[in-house]
């Protein structure tokens, strides 16, 4: 088992909540227009790092304390027998697909595609005003 950073162990929950993120996927990319996002339990995830790279799975828990998770699929047999879960970083894997059932997720989400929206209409307006300008000195 690996160890934990010292330094995190004095850090609060909701600092070492928001370092278990992970990448999304190139077409969750596209559609939310953010890079990465807080890994909670139902996501898919795929593990692009270490032993098990390349397989995809279900998240059945989050360690916060560690910044691991427990996936579908993803186990190893015991000397004495018997199995167990293998605990995989969240900097390790990326996102396939979102766990929606969460109304706090579906609300922040929501409001990144609204404020990606505000941005691009801000951008829009900018770039007319400059169009103006330069028109205007032209003249």
């Amino acid at each position: 088992m690996s160890r934990m950073n010292p330094k995190l162990i004095h850090v609060s929950k909701h600092i070492r909540d928001s370092s278990i993120a992970a990448h999304l996927s190139d077409n969750l990319h596209q559609q939310y227009h953010t890079r990465s996002l807080r890994v909670i339990k139902g996501d898919t995830v795929r593990v692009m790092r270490g032993e098990y790279n390349g397989i995809e799975g279900k998240i059945e828990s989050v360690n916060t304390m560690t910044g691991t998770l427990a996936i579908e699929g993803i186990q190893r047999e015991k000397v004495r027998g018997g199995n167990v879960k293998v605990r995989i970083h969240s900097s390790n894997v990326l996102i396939t697909n979102l766990n929606l059932n969460d109304k706090y997720r579906q609300e922040s989400m929501q409001g990144r595609l609204a404020k990606e929206k505000s941005k691009t209409r801000r951008k829009a307006k900018i770039q007319k005003g400059r169009k103006q300008m330069n028109e205007e000195k032209t003249k």
